[in-house]
């Protein structure tokens, strides 16, 4: 399953961010508790509405993003800051 089947951005719900399937738990919600060292398990305990696809999904559109963010910089830049 890709994110696009499970991430939704809608203007009207969370401004805008990203959600996990119409829900107000956004992918930055999700990227938080995984930095804050919560374990997937953890965070399926406390948000039983989640599932582990939910949290594969939010990790694979952060990567996707930031591949896109790098991709779109001009070569000068990446160069310059080491990438």
């Amino acid at each position: 399953m890709s994110y696009h089947d499970i991430i939704t951005i809608k203007p009207d719900k969370r401004g805008g961010k990203p959600c996990i399937r119409r829900m107000r738990i956004t992918v930055y919600d999700v990227l938080g508790w995984l930095a804050a060292s919560m374990s997937h398990g953890e965070i399926l305990d406390d948000f039983p509405e989640l599932t582990e696809e939910d949290i594969r999904a939010s990790l694979e559109f952060a990567a996707d993003r930031e591949h896109r963010l790098v991709a779109s910089l001009p070569d000068a830049t990446r160069t310059a800051g080491g990438g």
